[in-house]
């Protein structure tokens, strides 16, 4: 607890810990939500996770994460978070809470003898104040007309906190020397550079946007030219410092965080003015990078405020100019795109215009249209692929297809993947489905040669729509024409679910009985797994199969010949039924009843969570404006959806 010249008081400590609710504290980093007995959980900020494991228990003052195992006070969480010494720390939370803290051995610390992180941050704040004042001054005429002819007004400008750097060498430098700051300080911070005689001002003659970070300290700048004197780049960022890392910098997400938490979606824009402009114009969830690429640290920090975790609950838009750099662009974002468990789009003015242009041309209203109309980032991907090609030719459609095939096949749901597939056979033309899918196999059996999936990941030998590439398709042979006799890919928990209710189907049919008959074909992803309910259906279901047996097990054997109403060319059914039939069910015998109760709701409820996917697709195709009355009518349907879904994911907490 020892400072740079004084320990802090434990009155003060205490004091701090007292007057700093580790829940809003935490919350200032993450989104938590209600866990039960008290406890509240998010996504850890520790480490990378997919579903929540950091905890926080508000009664006793503590949080723990049972996925790192890192826990503590809320003293302990600002330390790691922001990698501050104890006592930084305590001052960090002491000037949050508005306390004047004590230092034994010395009394009461002036603020040159605080830890660096308040020192900078002080500096900082001070500069924000510095630049803000001097935007209304006569010399700050570009930089207001600036504002002006891109719709911004003097209270905008204010929001965002908006200043002006004088075009003078040491203004803001003298500033804050005289407020007790020293030129290391200055420099270390990034607000000056060395100069001959001293330190010489970083960000002269442009205008100037405070960049703050999640909790609204200020830590850095952006500045733009304005005059055509000055030779620097058009943006000009704060460099690398002790408390300004760009890499995990978002513009604007001191004053999004909360909207996107609530709304459950981001949109990410490119510039300062973008940020601006979809804020205004009622797109409150919009952030942007700082002099960066968007990348793997950014979507840490909005992983943390989504709650990111499943069931594509929020959103993640990307906008990006509709020329070739703004396609680029988009394709980069699609590198990252399956670090998201959410939903992630991209959102494209057709003219190039940027939301902020687009505002000032066609209003606000245009601004909220282009977020409506966002398309799903896998299908920007696929379609900007595809216009590379001539598809009014053979040779032109094949090499389309063949460089849309990795994209699709690095789809990691296979739901999705499979749908894909279908949609590429419709935007190339071939109106062969079966075609365009071994094509897309292919590709994932090539990549699971080399060692590596299709999205780049060391794994086994999936491939297509939860299935296995078999040994005849990896060795390059073309498409099998029987399954794996392995099985499903264990792998996969839909797989295995659909498996695991097949071979209740085979061997206790009376557990299952009429409604498993009534879930139909489309239930099954697996092409094996659609021909056995083929099976079962044709023998008279599982209403027909009594107790099971060995009597039953024939039947169902007896579907499988060729000719029978069963039979699929091409599919060894026989092979499944027997592995099906002698394979042990994942319950004890005393609790079957109930398991296969449950494993029927489950699969009831994955069915019902495609149909909620369909839907949401079919919404966020349409513009909620333009067709309000659709719109709406499908957004009534999802609502139902969902409610069915929680009534089968409850009878289904028994699988």
């Amino acid at each position: 607890m020892a400072g740079r010249s004084g320990r802090i008081s434990d009155d003060d400590i205490a004091l701090v810990r007292e007057r700093s609710p580790i829940a809003d504290v935490v919350g200032e980093h993450i989104q938590l939500r209600n866990a039960g007995g008290g406890n509240l959980k998010g996504l850890c900020p520790f480490h990378d996770e997919k579903s929540p494991s950091f905890n926080v228990t508000p009664a006793r003052g503590y949080y723990y994460c049972f996925g790192c195992a890192e826990g503590g006070d809320v003293i302990t969480f600002i330390r790691k978070i922001d990698n501050l010494t104890f006592s930084e720390a305590v001052e960090r939370l002491a000037q949050r809470a508005g306390i004047q803290l004590r230092y034994e051995q010395g009394g009461y610390v002036p603020g040159r003898e605080q830890g660096e992180r308040v020192r900078l941050i002080e500096a900082h704040r001070a500069a924000a104040e510095f630049y803000a004042e001097r935007l209304s001054g006569p010399e700050a005429g570009p930089g207001r007309r600036f504002l002006s002819e891109r719709g911004f007004e003097r209270a905008d400008a204010e929001h965002f906190g908006v200043g002006y750097a004088p075009n003078e060498w040491e203004a803001l430098s003298r500033h804050l020397m005289g407020r007790g700051f020293t030129s290391q300080e200055l420099i270390k911070g990034g607000l000056a550079r060395e100069g001959r005689r001293g330190p010489v001002d970083r960000f002269r003659g442009r205008l100037v946007w405070p960049i703050r970070d999640i909790t609204g300290d200020v830590i850095g700048f952006g500045a733009r030219k304005l005059l055509d004197s000055d030779d620097g780049p058009k943006y000009l960022n704060t460099p690398e410092s002790p408390i300004y890392h760009k890499s995990s910098v978002l513009y604007g997400v001191d004053l999004a965080k909360r909207e996107i938490a609530r709304r459950s979606q981001a949109v990410i824009v490119e510039g300062y003015t973008d940020v601006m402009a979809c804020h205004l114009a009622g797109v409150p969830t919009a952030v942007a990078t700082c002099g960066t690429s968007f990348g793997e640290e950014h979507i840490k920090v909005l992983r943390r405020l989504l709650l990111d975790q499943a069931e594509f609950r929020g959103e993640v838009v990307f906008t990006f100019d509709g020329d070739s750099a703004g396609q680029k662009a988009a394709l980069r974002a699609f590198q990252d795109e399956q670090k998201f468990v959410t939903q992630t789009f991209v959102a494209v003015q057709p003219d190039g215009l940027d939301p902020c242009d687009l505002r000032v041309k066609h209003g606000d209203a245009a601004v909220r249209d282009l977020v409506a109309g966002r398309e799903p980032l896998f299908a920007f991907a696929v379609r900007s692929v595809l216009s590379r090609y001539d598809l009014d030719t053979n040779e032109g459609r094949l090499a389309a297809l063949d460089a849309a095939a990795p994209i699709v096949a690095s789809i990691k749901d296979p739901g999705l993947r499979k749908a894909y597939t279908v949609d590429l056979d419709r935007w190339l033309g071939f109106m062969d489905e079966g075609f365009v899918i071994r094509r897309v196999q292919q590709t994932a059996g090539r990549a699971q040669e080399s060692g590596r999936g299709p999205g780049g990941r060391a794994q086994g030998g999936q491939s297509g729509p939860g299935g296995r590439v078999a040994a005849g398709q990896q060795a390059g042979r073309g498409p099998a024409t029987r399954p794996d006799p392995a099985g499903p890919d264990p792998a996969d928990p839909a797989v295995r679910l659909e498996a695991e209710a097949l071979k209740l189907a085979v061997q206790r049919p009376a557990l299952l009985g009429p409604e498993f008959d009534a879930l139909g074909p489309e239930t099954f992803t697996l092409p094996e797994h659609v021909a056995l309910f083929g099976v079962v259906a044709a023998a008279g279901g599982t209403a027909a199969g009594g107790p099971g047996g060995r009597e039953w097990v024939d039947r169902l054997l007896e579907q499988t010949e060729p000719g029978a109403a069963g039979a699929v060319p091409g599919v060894d059914l026989r092979s499944l039924v027997t592995r099906f039939a002698v394979e042990a069910v994942r319950a004890d015998v005393s609790v079957e009843e109930r398991y296969g109760a449950a494993v029927l709701a489950k699969i009831q409820e994955t069915a019902v969570g495609r149909a909620v996917a369909r839907l949401k697709s079919r919404l966020q195709r349409l513009n909620p404006v333009d067709e309000q009355q659709e719109y709406n009518r499908l957004f009534g349907e999802l609502v139902a959806l969902e409610q069915q879904r929680r009534v089968l994911r409850e009878r289904a907490s028994g699988a």
